[in-house]
């Protein structure tokens, strides 16, 4: 089906692309959204994969996967909406606003108010790579359930920013995590296999589907916060590690050459963790982004522990 949600320049309708699986019996609405910025394509296929997966003989409530949710981004290959706004950055917009806050705000009321669970699939951006990550609020239960029944490499506690998809729907009341799934434009079958599972694995344990045995794999690693660091001068950018690997504070992490191939700064790990991300752009310009580093709880973390036996609770 297709949700009329704007208008664009010669009165045309911006429409997104939603998949809905209906089940016979009654049960609570699942969300999950891709392709909020344009160039983060990885989520599609996750939703396609996962809506031939589901049959309405045997589901218990109904999964809605919004394909695209920025539709004029991903025409133009462009992380930006329309008007080179961020949408995950204005949420919950304003039906009187710009182009951009109108259509966050139809994002809100048309579709993401009407979820019970939602996943908010993205990518890392362009002159970036990412491993298979979540932000999650890992201290509120069913949050932190759903982060680890997906199944990541990494996970991160990030309560979420008011402004953002995943930050709205929790002022909603309803549970949330965002899935990050590698890289910008392009389509990489591991996470989107292993993204699928995962969501499958959620459906499970909210009671919606029937399970199906699955190698649970390796524990995620979970990480207290993160944040990024960047250089202090302009040149071609080397980032050491690769993503998922760990560092130790002062370990070398990246090198910047100058344009005749001299080494001009050689920057360390300003603590130790985990690389979730980390730019493969070259060219860097002062202040340009490095390295993503996690870093990693204590075994007696405050955070809700892992626990893939224990059933989701519904929204009341």
């Amino acid at each position: 089906m297709l949700i009329d949600m704007a208008h664009d320049g010669l009165g045309f309708p911006v429409r997104i692309p939603v998949l809905v699986a209906r089940g016979v019996k009654d049960g609570p609405t699942f969300g999950v959204t891709a392709a909020l910025h344009g160039n983060e394509l990885n989520g599609m296929p996750v939703i396609h994969g996962l809506m031939r997966s589901v049959s309405a003989q045997n589901l218990r409530g109904t999964v809605v996967g919004v394909v695209a949710m920025n539709p004029p981004g991903v025409v133009r290959r462009q992380r930006a909406f329309s008007d080179d706004s961020d949408l995950n950055h204005i949420m919950p917009g304003r039906h009187d606003g710009t182009g951009a806050q109108a259509y966050a705000h139809r994002i809100i009321e048309r579709i993401v108010r009407h979820f019970d669970y939602l996943v908010d699939l993205h990518t890392a951006s362009f002159g970036r790579a990412n491993c298979l990550y979540i932000r999650a609020d890992m201290t509120d239960e069913t949050i932190a359930r759903m982060a680890y029944l997906q199944r990541p490499q990494i996970i991160v506690h990030n309560p979420p920013n008011d402004l953002t998809l995943r930050g709205m729907a929790q002022e909603l009341g309803i549970p949330a995590i965002t899935l990050e799934i590698g890289n910008p434009h392009r389509f990489q079958s591991e996470y989107i296999r292993r993204s699928r599972v995962g969501l499958r694995a959620v459906l499970s344990a909210a009671g919606m589907v029937q399970k199906r045995p699955v190698a649970l794999g390796e524990a995620p690693v979970l990480c207290e916060r993160s944040y990024w660091f960047y250089t202090d001068h302009g040149g071609l950018l080397e980032v050491l590690p690769p993503v998922t690997d760990r560092v130790e504070e002062g370990e070398v992490v990246a090198r910047l050459s100058s344009v005749f191939g001299d080494v001009v700064r050689s920057y360390l790990a300003p603590q130790s963790g985990v690389v979730i991300g980390k730019s493969v752009d070259p060219i860097a310009e002062t202040g340009a982004r490095i390295l993503h580093l996690g870093l990693v709880t204590s075994d007696d973390h405050p955070y809700v522990p892992r626990d893939l036996d224990t059933i989701l609770r519904l929204p009341e």
